[in-house]
């Protein structure tokens, strides 16, 4: 029987996952009185996660949608989590292998017009497409940091019902995103693959002892007008994390320059990951705000 989309009309989206990100898109599509339920077999996660959705719903809704704000709930029982769902987004770590059995587990309780969606950063749906039973349904949603970075990538398993495609470019605006299409299969989508190459040639100047980490995001800051910078984005994101991504572009990509991943390794090795350990290419301790000797 052929692959039908979905009626999104009534019904709830489903999101894999309560982490930073997870819980975050679930908060946007709780925009527009739209209803999502969040799985992770964490109860601690899942608190967390509906303690900062409940939070921070108000204030979104009242800029995306004119203050209408939807239903969150959360959950520990996956069918329950998918039952009905005309949208489920995976949101687990990046390791592959978690990310395929997660995707039999969708495609044996999601509702058999249920879109499945992967937020994985650099591993395509390409990779998953054996592990449903339905591909037309499989699709690449990738988030940024919503609410404040509200692009999203749709990108093809590469057998993707183009009616899929067409649903998410409609659909998703309403909830206050904007999704761009990857034309063809790129890893790390479109501005993922610019930022990592801005990531990779930050990296690089510190580790050729050209400049440190403050002096670089401080010249960025002065030349864009944006605050921040690499290393601080970075340091939100935790470098074990970009270490990660850094090893799978190299891995596609032959011949990248080295020194990028083995002054990330020097930091993963010291516990120094960012925000999260409180130390990373910056303290976030008592002297928060300075750098790290590179």
């Amino acid at each position: 029987m052929p692959f039908t989309a979905p009626n999104p009309t009534g019904r709830p989206v489903a999101v894999v996952g309560a982490g930073t990100l997870g819980r975050r898109i679930a908060l946007m599509f709780a925009t527009g009185g739209g209803e999502v339920r969040i799985y992770d077999p964490s109860a601690e996660q899942l608190a967390a996660a509906r303690d900062y959705v409940e939070e921070k719903l108000p204030g979104v809704a009242a800029k995306v949608s004119d203050g209408r704000q939807g239903e969150v709930a959360v959950t520990g029982d996956l069918a329950e989590a998918l039952r009905g769902a005309w949208l489920v987004i995976e949101a687990v770590p990046e390791c592959p292998e978690l990310k395929q059995r997660v995707f039999a587990d969708l495609d044996r309780f999601a509702d058999q017009d249920a879109i499945l969606g992967s937020n994985s950063s650099s591993y395509p749906t390409s990779r998953f497409v054996d592990w449903v039973r339905e591909p037309e349904r499989l699709v690449n949603i990738h988030f940024y940091m919503p609410p404040t970075q509200n692009a999203v990538d749709l990108m093809s398993c590469g057998r993707t019902d183009r009616a899929v495609l067409d649903l998410l470019l409609a659909e998703l605006p309403r909830h206050g995103v904007f999704p761009f299409e990857a034309r063809r299969e790129s890893t790390g989508f479109i501005f993922n693959r610019i930022w990592a190459a801005i990531k990779r040639e930050s990296l690089a100047v510190v580790a050729e002892g050209v400049a440190t980490a403050e002096e670089v995001d401080a010249m960025w800051s002065v030349n864009t007008g944006l605050r921040g910078g690499p290393f601080r984005a970075m340091d939100q994101v935790g470098l074990d994390v970009v270490l990660d991504i850094e090893e799978h572009y190299a891995a596609e990509r032959p011949g990248l320059p080295t020194g990028p991943r083995t002054l990330l390794e020097e930091y993963v090795r010291a516990d120094r990951l960012g925000v999260k350990t409180g130390r990373g290419f910056y303290d976030y301790g008592t002297e928060a705000g300075t750098a790290a000797a590179a």
